[in-house]
């Protein structure tokens, strides 16, 4: 990564503590709608893996877990367009009830493709939770059956979300803004 991309340091979007009150509640709803069910968590790696385990402790129903390797960005802040798996599941999900975890919804195309490959292994539902949607890019019509929060065109790291492997462990969320390059 060039650094002198970066034009100033990530201002805060969203700090720790929003996001820790959301994914409770989040976890609350989550396990009011699967009670007396073990849904299986696919964790989207590699921005999903923070908020899922949160998401984890804060539900109330036994879960097993899973994840995925999805690419569909490269070292860019855009996406390429070109969505490809680098880490299938380790079981079997036919007959289960699935829940896709995903750090960020954009375009919805890397969740369309995700949708079209889990469902048909038939698990007996699937539903999705996206920490961040940004609904304003959507191309391809998809959404996520839990919201953590909606934010604006912009790029983000922290919380497990990252540029170019960078500024994963940052405990908020916020806006990475680049300097145009030449």
């Amino acid at each position: 990564m060039d650094h002198a991309r970066i034009n100033q340091p990530p201002e805060v979007l969203l700090s720790r503590y929003e996001i820790e009150q959301r994914v409770a509640e989040l976890g609350a709803k989550i396990s009011l709608d699967y009670r007396g069910r073990v849904p299986h968590m696919v964790g989207v790696l590699k921005g999903a893996w923070v908020f899922m385990a949160d998401l984890i402790r804060h539900m109330e129903v036994d879960v097993t877990v899973d994840f995925l390797g999805i690419s569909s960005y490269g070292s860019g802040t855009q996406s390429s367009g070109e969505v490809k798996i680098t880490k299938d599941l380790d079981v079997s999900i036919l007959d289960r009830d699935v829940l896709i975890i995903e750090d960020i919804l954009d375009t919805g195309r890397t969740l369309k493709y995700l949708e079209d490959v889990l469902l048909a292994h038939k698990p007996r539902s699937l539903r999705v939770a996206a920490l961040l949607d940004k609904r304003s890019r959507r191309i391809v019509p998809v959404r996520a059956d839990y919201v953590g929060f909606e934010i604006a065109d912009v790029f983000v790291v922290g919380y497990g979300l990252d540029f170019d492997q960078k500024y994963r462990q940052l405990p908020d969320i916020h806006v990475l803004r680049l300097a145009p390059t030449l």
